[in-house]
């Protein structure tokens, strides 16, 4: 069976960090480009960032460049989000999904994990 399970969300202060995970199974990670993506409570699902299975190359939105730090152990099956100097804005479900390239349309979606920053 084919899944991505999002993992590592929860409640963190402004200025804290946490590292979220998107494990696979069923299906080797290494194969798609992973990205994550984010929405808020009225907002649409907005693009965070995302790595390349053909380079390696990573992708950031403008609001988290500099803060977020994406990676991959494809040993693992697992793509990671570091997100450092969390902020408010940053409070919302964040998803996984594996796709062709970076920025296609996911082939696969994770079920979200709630990334909430408050004091």
């Amino acid at each position: 069976q084919v899944q991505l399970v999002e993992s590592g969300g929860g409640l963190v202060q402004p200025g804290g960090s946490l590292r979220l995970s998107c494990a696979a199974s069923g299906f080797p990670l290494d194969r798609y480009a992973i990205g994550w993506f984010r929405q808020a409570p009225g907002k649409e699902r907005e693009a965070v960032s995302c790595i390349s299975n053909s380079d390696g190359r990573t992708y950031y939105a403008d609001s988290v460049k500099g803060r977020f730090t994406i990676s991959r152990d494809n040993a693992k099956n697992t793509v990671y989000l570091q997100m450092n100097s969390l902020k408010p804005e940053d409070t919302a479900v964040y998803y996984c999904g594996a796709a062709t390239r970076c920025y296609d349309r996911p082939d696969y979606w994770g079920q979200g994990t709630q990334v909430t920053v408050s004091s």
